[in-house]
């Protein structure tokens, strides 16, 4: 199984929307890619939430059963169809995906 986290920074303005609408609308984005290849076998999004400690804004949480389940959604056109947003409006990004 491989576990895939990512973590995003936003900017505080950007497409015309503050940080916090950004947030929302990349959240919902990446949730419609949650049943995009067979192999994911989990996948969270989540926001940074008031009272929690956060130094990132959005998260991703996911778990597939191969790597070749991995490379399949990183290459959907779905997903791919994400980044230009995805890369407007992130001021950093980080990720780790691990073998268990």
């Amino acid at each position: 199984m491989i576990k895939h986290i990512v973590m995003w920074k936003l900017k505080d303005f950007a497409e015309g929307a503050d940080r916090a609408t950004n947030a929302a609308k990349m959240k919902e984005k990446l949730e419609a890619c949650a049943a995009l290849v067979p192999g994911t076998l989990k996948f969270e999004v989540a926001l940074a939430q008031p009272g929690l400690e956060a130094t990132y804004d959005i998260v991703l949480y996911s778990e597939f059963d191969s790597k070749g389940a991995l490379d399949a959604y990183a290459d959907h056109p779905t997903h791919q169809a994400l980044k230009p947003f995805i890369g407007a409006v992130r001021e950093s990004r980080q990720c780790m995906d691990y073998h268990i």
